[in-house]
């Protein structure tokens, strides 16, 4: 499994049953996009290899199996979980969709994006369709609370959008802020993923709460390094378009710490850059300065914040690879 962490190279038991139950979440997500129209099928096939990390399915289950008790086999999955797994997957790849409209994307995990292939409009709809058939999908799991809180997660993820769009072109934006967007467009989700597999599994409030703000911390430090490789990484490597936060007037973490320090004339110089979409000189600048650094060494306190939360689990191979996922996050490169 290509992507933050690879199961194929780690030889425990639990990297086995987390590959398998993959494998199964998949199949599940297959079957709901399933259409009559072969047309549809065909956009859903295309958007499927946009799944690539496939971290949010993964880390449901593997709290599911973390806060069970030995030897965290697949007894620990049941269907609900990979129900549910399948669900954030497709809400998931709706953000993605629809963040490659507003952000005028043209590749995405190696392959063109669908509103380069098809169209803004194509795009808006499919991004729709995989929404409501991850309701539609929920509602089979006969729980009316997952559809709640799945349904106050996507909220939040529309509301940071929101909030982010608000400030497109405003380099006055705070950490406050920046953060506030950050935990409500990626982190809630994975947050959210993370409590429901504890919550599949039967684990108590208390340790619930504990997972979710694991994948919390997770989240934004996930978000930081995807902020860093925007600037510094190489296209051919992330597989995506890069660049496209400075194209899209999104200030992001290394450049408003960078603003917040430089004397007045440098100031002056990175809006200059800044509002002149002069990627190259200000991605040197805020590599030179150090805010690049400065922001990376935050996605690691986060990190280490996120690992902290493991020590209400039971020591195991299950509770070993989340936190081996969390460091994975901050050493990746795509």
């Amino acid at each position: 499994m290509p992507g933050i962490l690879n199961l194929a190279q780690i030889d425990l038991p639990v990297a086995t049953v987390l590959t398998e139950q993959l494998e199964e979440v998949v199949v599940i997500l297959e079957r709901q996009l399933a259409s009559d129209h072969s047309a549809v099928n065909a956009l859903c096939r295309h958007i499927e290899q946009y799944s690539g990390k496939r971290l949010r399915p993964l880390l449901l289950l593997l709290t599911g199996l973390a806060v069970g008790r030995p030897p965290w086999d697949s007894s620990e999955l049941t269907e609900r979980h990979r129900i549910v797994a399948a669900v954030v997957e497709m809400i998931h790849l709706a953000t993605l969709v629809h963040d490659d409209v507003l952000d005028e994307a043209r590749i995405r995990r190696k392959v063109a994006t669908l509103n380069n292939l098809r169209g803004n409009e194509t795009a808006v709809m499919l991004g729709d369709y995989l929404i409501s058939n991850a309701f539609s999908l929920c509602s089979s799991v006969m729980d009316p609370a997952i559809n709640l809180y799945l349904g106050e997660v996507t909220n939040t993820i529309c509301e940071g959008e929101l909030l982010q769009l608000h400030h497109r072109d405003d380099c006055d934006i705070d950490e406050r802020t920046y953060f506030q967007i950050v935990r409500s467009k990626t982190a809630s989700l994975i947050g959210e993923c993370c409590r429901l597999g504890a919550v599949l599994s039967g684990a108590d409030a208390t340790l619930c709460e504990s997972m979710r703000l694991y994948g919390l911390y997770l989240g934004i430090a996930f978000q930081i390094q995807d902020d860093l490789l925007d600037i510094t990484g190489d296209e051919a490597v992330v597989g995506k378009s890069l660049g496209r936060d400075l194209h899209s007037g999104k200030v992001t973490l290394p450049l408003i710490r960078y603003l917040a320090t430089a004397e007045p004339q440098l100031r002056v110089e990175a809006l200059g850059e800044f509002t002149s979409r002069n990627a190259q000189k200000l991605r040197l600048r805020l590599v030179e300065s150090g805010a690049v650094a400065d922001a990376r060494g935050e996605a690691t306190r986060f990190v280490e914040d996120a690992k902290g939360r493991l020590t209400s689990l039971s020591p195991g191979p299950a509770r070993d690879m989340l936190e081996t996922l969390a460091e994975a996050v901050i050493s990746r490169r795509y």
